[in-house]
């Protein structure tokens, strides 16, 4: 049976925990890839999550390298390699210092897996998308950016708490390149399948009163099921 083989470029927090997302899901065999100063950490956290997998249940190949050829034919590529912004700095600054490293990544890649299918997630991450399809030739359709639905989550999260509900309960929408002048789409905005307009205590105050709703529906069904199991002549639980 073939297996997926996904490369994770970057072995760091976002490269580990996508390594372990994958391998929970088992999505595919995992090649968790970094520089050769970083090869031995790369090697331990890979050997980590494959251990959790006899704890958690699930079975995938996850294997921590400095080398390329172990990436040859690589079904999916996910690149997260890249300097992280500093306090004060926006992620345009990260430009120079982060166009090399997708370059060199895009070179290598265009050797040894250039028909996989690529996201990247390395900031300014437009700029770097644009690079990585530009220097490897690949159709845009092979080629995207992890941002979109990042910002949505965020939005959907800050509005679940300021409005007091669950995020489970809210739907956002975040539109335009990943950066402070992306767009919350307030048509495409619901909280719990509503779209509101008023003031955010109006809001706070229709939401919790729609979760006093659900719980005395609750209540009403758990008595008419203890009333129907009386009726039955059963005893009712306390």
């Amino acid at each position: 049976m073939h297996r997926k083989k996904i490369g994770l470029i970057g072995a760091g927090n976002i490269g580990g925990e996508l390594a372990r997302l994958c391998a929970n899901e088992e999505l595919g065999d995992v090649f968790l890839f970094d520089i050769p100063a970083k090869e031995n950490f790369a090697k331990g956290k890979a050997l980590d999550l494959e251990q959790n997998g006899a704890v958690l249940g699930y079975d995938a190949r996850i294997r921590g390298t400095s080398s390329w050829a172990d990436l040859a034919g690589i079904d999916v590529l996910i690149i997260t390699a890249g300097i992280p912004r500093k306090p004060g700095q926006s992620r345009d600054d990260l430009v120079a210092t982060n166009l090399p490293i997708i370059r060199d990544v895009a070179n290598s890649a265009k050797k040894v897996c250039p028909n996989a299918f690529v996201i990247v997630i390395s900031n300014p991450l437009d700029a770097m998308v644009y690079e990585y399809k530009r220097v490897v030739g690949a159709p845009k359709n092979l080629v995207v950016g992890m941002a979109g639905v990042l910002d949505s989550a965020r939005f959907q999260l800050f509005l679940a708490r300021e409005a007091g509900v669950s995020v489970k309960d809210v739907r956002a929408m975040v539109l335009g390149g990943h950066g402070d002048d992306m767009v919350p789409v307030l048509s495409m905005t619901t909280i719990n399948a509503r779209r509101e307009g008023g003031s955010l205590e109006d809001r706070r105050a229709n939401a919790q009163g729609r979760r006093r709703d659900r719980q005395s529906d609750g209540n009403e069904r758990v008595l008419c099921a203890r009333f129907e199991r009386r009726s039955d002549g059963e005893g009712v639980p306390a």
